[in-house]
């Protein structure tokens, strides 16, 4: 658990989110239509739907775009004609990785995919072959400097929190998908401020690499989440603390 975490929270230093604006709104949007499609375009009968508007808000997608995103995903509007399709595979050094992707061109993603894990140094699996290895879960993080476990445990346990764990700088507060907006809630009704929040793939276990291979892989992770159609990329790396120490 603690690699995925390091992980996220690396992400969140390097400042990922300073990326281009038009990609995080186009990811923002495509969720809301997702979640309007498959649920209904009522965010109070559809948690799926609201929290896609929270993580829009989030990255200030506008609100008329907000509310053009539910209606192509309830089909008020044309543009909701795309689809969700999750690719599995393996990066360098028998790292297990999952890539969300939605798209309206299911033939020119997958070669794009394929093509971007045999660039470097890893390959696409059948559908099922790494999935097995990840649960899906809430998973909320706080800086240590700021939060004891028992600040944490106080507001989150009683909101439905599943676990705490200790990643070293960090802690990660778990939750069920399903209690997540709950647990995130009590902690903004807390005026405790977090990292960052998401429903996340967490990997059972991890596969710890090296340096070289680190670098690969995070190569390979950068090039799946550039695609314009990736949603996101998961993956069970156990990184060595070296490799950040370069940067």
């Amino acid at each position: 658990m603690a690699g995925h975490s390091k992980w996220a929270n690396i992400q969140h230093r390097k400042g990922r989110q300073d990326a281009k604006r038009a990609k995080f709104f186009t990811k923002a949007a495509k969720d809301i239509i997702l979640a309007a499609k498959a649920g209904g375009g009522n965010p109070e009968d559809n948690s799926t739907l609201r929290l896609a508007i929270q993580k829009a808000k989030e990255v200030n997608l506008p609100k008329d775009k907000i509310e053009n995103a539910i209606k192509k995903g309830t089909g008020e509007l044309a543009g909701g004609d795309i689809m969700e399709i999750l690719y599995e595979g393996y990066g360098p050094g028998g790292v297990a990785m999952m890539v969300e992707v939605a798209t309206d061109n299911k033939n020119r993603i997958v070669a794009e995919i394929r093509h971007a894990f045999t660039k470097h140094g890893g390959n696409m699996a059948e559908a099922g072959a790494v999935s097995y290895m990840f649960n899906k879960k809430g998973v909320i993080v706080f800086d240590k400097e700021k939060y004891t476990e028992d600040d944490l445990m106080e507001v989150g346990l009683e909101a439905g929190a599943e676990d705490i764990i200790d990643d070293g700088d960090t802690f990660t507060v778990q939750t069920e998908p399903g209690d997540f907006m709950a647990v995130q809630q009590a902690f903004v009704d807390a005026s405790m401020e977090y990292q960052s929040a998401e429903v996340d793939q967490v990997p059972e276990n991890l596969v710890p690499v090296d340096v070289s291979n680190g670098k690969k892989v995070m190569t390979l992770f950068e090039a799946l989440e550039d695609n314009d159609d990736t949603q996101k990329v998961y993956l069970n790396a156990d990184f060595p603390d070296e490799l950040f120490d370069e940067e």
